[in-house]
């Protein structure tokens, strides 16, 4: 019923990874995506992604990994990509909030994966905090086939540009806060066909967990209901046309797992 279309499901202990899967089964969660981060967990999304076959997996390098990496673990990648099945190149993009002083190199290896992405006909999970406007300029240059906008916080003004594009925008438990007016309004007032929902879990809790508390991707039927009132939608419905919409921008997960 519901696509959690970003998971690090790698970041939960080896231990409760079954137990966590089942929970988001018994929460309507049909399909879970569990991006990568960096060379080190190419191998562990994979592995965790075929014991179930409610996961798949997204293989790129987030940008607040870039300084622990070289050109040749772009090779790496793409051997990676080559021989396994992910359905996007992911997570990927720059971060301007933690750092800023390696933009250079945050825009090489992005560009080196937005190649790499039109290369083998993937879209992409970008992750763009405080860079909206910079990954923009590079989606420009080189036209992937689309993807998602992750953890989506812009203007409306950029949403647009990111959906003429071919990209949707990713919505999860930031939007639950009584005083994140502004994700709210985007998420109430964009097209619906734009929206995809996501957990980002272990991180971005949604608002009713307390501070001990890890997300988990069940909370996703939580937050999708959180939507759905927000828009004034029948929740069964609109979770058909999230679904829809993350098959459309992740098509192999439609082919891998239905």
């Amino acid at each position: 019923m519901w696509i959690d279309s970003h998971c690090h499901l790698d970041f939960f202990p080896d231990t409760i990874i079954k137990k966590t899967i089942k929970s988001a089964r018994n929460s309507q969660i049909s399909n879970i995506v569990i991006p990568s981060v960096s060379p080190e967990n190419l191998t562990r999304v994979r592995e965790i992604a075929v014991q179930d076959d409610t996961l798949s997996y997204a293989l790129g390098f987030h940008p607040m990994y870039i300084d622990k990496i070289n050109n040749s673990d772009l090779v790496k990648l793409s051997d990676s990509v080559r021989n396994n099945s992910p359905v996007a190149i992911g997570e990927i993009g720059i971060d301007l909030f933690i750092k800023k002083n390696n933009i250079d190199k945050q825009e090489h290896f992005l560009v080196s994966q937005l190649k790499l992405a039109i290369d083998y006909d993937l879209p992409v999970i970008l992750h763009t905090r405080n860079a909206i406007d910079v990954v923009l300029k590079h989606l420009r240059r080189h036209k992937v086939r689309g993807g998602i906008a992750h953890a989506f916080n812009g203007s409306n003004q950029q949403a647009y540009q990111f959906i003429d594009l071919g990209f949707k925008l990713g919505f999860g438990g930031a939007m639950t806060y009584p005083r994140a007016k502004h994700i709210q309004k985007l998420a109430k007032e964009l097209p619906i066909e734009s929206i995809v929902l996501e957990t980002d879990s272990p991180d971005m809790p949604p608002f009713w967990l307390e501070k001990d508390q890890k997300n988990q991707p069940k909370e996703l039927e939580k937050i999708g209901i959180f939507l759905a009132q927000l828009r004034g939608l029948d929740p069964y419905k609109m979770a058909k046309t999230i679904s829809k919409n993350t098959l459309e921008i992740l098509p192999k997960i439609d082919k891998l797992y239905t």
